[in-house]
């Protein structure tokens, strides 16, 4: 490692600790993992609707360095293919990526890791993250589990180039690790739909869990439980805005063919761009937790995954009309949603919370008591 790349560590730690980030010990990690080791050879940029690789060997190095230590998201896998191995630009979903650093430190801060604990990271992914919780935690507290063996080898060769050598599982990771149990700590880097049993299952009392809660309209909210002795996990949102691939496994499935049917019309009570909003859009999806929200605006078009049900919206003189097909009313069950979060004043994730049981899962607004939506287990 050259001086050049300890000064632009040093850089991205000082502008990550000018932020909302509070624990020293994180801002240091950041200055001392070098986080070019874990890009590789290549990263995919984003060019329009397409994704356009980058070699290292053709930017050089001084570009690639300048890269790495932005903080930004790099895209390193498109539809499971490596940027080194894309012959050209791709389309398709991103399948991994390096993480912008602001946001692993800020998920680890959330989490309220302290010196001494034992984490279980869901996602090693290029390994960058799991190198900045042992620097923090040393490698004996530290097990990572990855879904894509590809990427679980690579992690690993980048983590011991690194000099880090934290317990390294190629699995299901919502499945956890049940030979490195009891944990004081688990930690997501994948969004998931809803919390495994088997995290509770690996969780010492009082532990916690930090993850993004996301699904298939890719609203997403930070949340963090802390497991009682009763067997009952229960937090609050942190309010941060996140954005995480889901978990390979809480993916969706094929959706049907979107055709614009009749469907029954109605004049609707909502304004269809709200869903821009931040917590608009998460509520929208605790509504509908099947659906897919194929195009947004307004003229939201919704279409459920599990039973082919669609609703579209339309502007319609002053105001907005809606059509929906299909066993499921898809716009009413967000209208209904929507409206009980004005009516508490649309506050902010901060205002919601998560009761995870072995039976249920429930995210609810204000305090445990009050309005409630279950999640799909």
């Amino acid at each position: 490692m050259t001086a050049d790349t300890a000064s632009l560590r040093r850089a991205l730690a000082a502008k990550i600790g000018g932020g909302s980030l509070k624990d020293p010990a994180w801002r240091a990690a950041v200055g001392s993992v070098p986080r070019e080791l874990f890009l590789g050879a290549g990263l995919f940029r984003p060019n329009g609707s397409l994704w356009e690789p980058v070699r290292r060997a053709t930017v050089g190095e001084e570009e690639w360095h300048r890269l790495a230590y932005a903080d930004t998201t790099w895209v390193t896998q498109v539809e499971g293919v490596d940027a080194t191995e894309a012959v050209g630009p791709l389309t398709g979903r991103p399948t991994s990526s390096s993480t912008l650093p602001s946001l692993v430190v800020r998920t680890l801060e959330v989490a309220g890791i302290h010196d001494g604990d034992k984490v279980l990271e869901i996602g090693t992914g290029t390994g960058y993250s799991t190198a900045v919780i042992c620097h923090r935690l040393g490698d004996a507290n530290v097990t990572s589990i990855e879904y894509d063996s590809r990427l679980a080898e690579s992690a690993a060769a980048s983590l011991r180039t690194a000099g880090y050598a934290p317990t390294l599982v190629t699995g299901d990771g919502l499945h956890g690790y049940r030979d490195g149990a009891e944990y004081d700590a688990v930690v997501a880097t994948c969004a998931v739909r809803h919390i495994p049993r088997s995290w509770l299952w690996q969780l010492r009392d009082g532990g916690t869990i930090t993850a993004p809660l996301g699904g298939w309209m890719v609203a997403s909210g930070l949340i963090r439980l802390t497991l009682g002795d009763d067997g009952v996990a229960e937090g609050r949102f942190s309010g941060d805005r996140v954005s995480y691939m889901l978990a390979r496994p809480h993916e969706r499935p094929p959706r049907p063919t979107f055709y614009p049917l009749p469907g029954e019309a109605r004049r609707s009570r909502v304004n269809p761009g709200l869903l821009q909003d931040w917590t608009a859009h998460f509520v929208a999806q605790l509504a509908a937790p099947s659906a897919e929200l194929v195009m947004s605006g307004e003229e939201v078009i919704l279409v459920d995954v599990a039973t082919g049900s669609q609703a579209w919206t339309e502007p319609a003189g002053d105001g907005w009309s809606v059509h929906q097909d299909g066993p499921l009313r898809l716009w009413d069950q967000v209208e209904d949603a929507l409206a009980t979060w004005q009516t508490a004043g649309s506050p902010d994730q901060t205002a919601f919370g998560m009761t995870v049981t072995d039976e249920t899962q429930r995210v609810w607004l204000g305090d445990p008591a009050g309005p409630s939506w279950r999640l799909p287990t």
